[in-house]
């Protein structure tokens, strides 16, 4: 590969601690590393509980969103083509191939928790085939997990990680397009101390990286499906097409946070709001509509864009992880996850208002721990100042 499979240390990201000063033990991604990824090059991004990449056009605030969810993905299992369906478009436009015409990116994070901050780095070939020619897990100082290519004629890659036993490392083969990391608990016994640290830094990892929600609201597909979404799935999709039917459940479920959706609604969308409510059909469908509290009822299909996407973000900021479409563990409790959510154009079609109240509650949220939010904006001037945001500023 033109890019050396060679990893660059850079400092932990800044972990708030929880109100009561003890240490946040929730999984939870705290840095993007793009080592040579599309236009970056040797960049590390550190992710607070709300982190907006501001710049113009062609800067790389998307492709930092998309190296994100891509991690994700490979956490939560999935193949590499799934992960990077252009792996092409990631390679650095000025890599060269080597004599073998093999062209590749490096991408990586830290997910902190329980075990303190874990490192994720890897290396992929995208050309002339797609495959994971590298990967490295390490915590504490100590290499967990490492993985090389040792022979390009076959679709493994050569393993090895931590045991501390009567062997200090275990060696296997491993299949070259999918993240080494998510197989460990299949082939990690756990009978020694070495083996137990593999397990619970690997497992520390795929949850973090298992309760990313990609969101980009669709007001033209939400207009379309709103009042046409059969009831009873209640598990929000990234495109908010199924808004009504998540709605029908989320209303009856948690009065509580209802109450606060219908408060945000009141602020960021135009004329009287006394409520949100659902309505089933008689052809068993459901549709959303405002209640304006004097007998008229307005569908949510005739909203504006920008209350649409005003109101979906704000939704999935209140709910969590248990009313979203997200693979998460269902074997790991609530308290030591936290949801990661990622918002391309967050502020698109969103007046000042609906900007500054989307992003205030992103703040009190990220300051409860259970939701964090990275997203892209075009300029970030009016959230400078917000207590609980970090801005990135990239340059194209």
């Amino acid at each position: 590969m033109a890019v050396p499979f060679v990893f660059a240390e850079s400092p932990a990201a800044d972990v708030p601690a929880l109100p009561d000063a003890r240490p946040d033990i929730r999984s939870r991604i705290t840095e993007l590393r793009l080592s040579a990824f599309a236009g970056h090059r040797g960049a590390g991004f550190p992710l607070g509980p709300v982190t907006l990449f501001a710049g113009p056009s062609g800067a790389g605030k998307t492709t930092a969103l998309a190296a994100c969810e891509a991690l994700a993905r490979l956490g939560g299992g999935a193949p590499l083509a799934e992960a990077f369906p252009d792996p092409a478009a990631c390679v650095p436009e000025r890599a060269r191939p080597d004599a073998g015409g093999r062209r590749g990116f490096r991408i990586g994070c830290t997910a902190e928790g329980a075990e303190g901050p874990v490192r994720l780095d890897i290396a992929v070939q995208a050309e002339p085939d797609l495959r994971i020619v590298g990967e490295r897990l390490t915590a504490r100082g100590v290499v967990l997990l490492q993985t090389a290519l040792r022979d390009p004629g076959r679709r493994t890659v050569q393993a090895a990680w931590h045991t501390a036993g009567a062997a200090p490392v275990t060696r296997a083969p491993l299949p070259d397009d999918r993240l080494g990391t998510a197989l460990l608990p299949l082939r990690v016994a756990g009978k020694t101390d070495g083996q137990r640290h593999v397990l619970a830094a690997a497992e520390q990892m795929v949850v973090a990286l298992r309760s990313v929600f990609p969101c980009d609201p669709r007001p033209e597909r939400m207009r379309r499906s709103v009042p046409t979404v059969p009831t009873g799935s209640g598990r929000l999709l990234p495109g908010c097409d199924n808004l009504a039917d998540v709605l029908w459940r989320t209303r009856t479920e948690c009065s509580r946070r209802h109450g606060l959706l219908v408060e945000a609604v009141r602020t960021g969308c135009a004329g009287p709001v006394a409520d949100l409510v659902a309505e089933p059909l008689a052809d068993g469908t459901v549709r959303a509509l405002l209640d304006r509290g004097d007998g008229v009822r307005t569908s949510l299909a005739r909203l504006g864009d920008g209350e649409l996407r005003y109101l979906a973000l704000t939704l999935v900021l209140l709910t969590g992880p248990g009313v979203l479409d997200v693979d998460v563990p269902g074997e790991v409790p609530d308290a030591l996850r936290t949801l990661t959510v990622l918002a391309d154009g967050f502020d698109r079609s969103l007046d000042p208002v609906q900007r500054r109240e989307l992003l205030l509650t992103a703040a009190r949220m990220g300051r409860r721990g259970h939701i964090r939010c990275v997203a892209a904006v075009h300029d970030a001037s009016w959230a400078a100042g917000t207590p609980g945001v970090t801005v990135v500023h990239l340059n194209a």
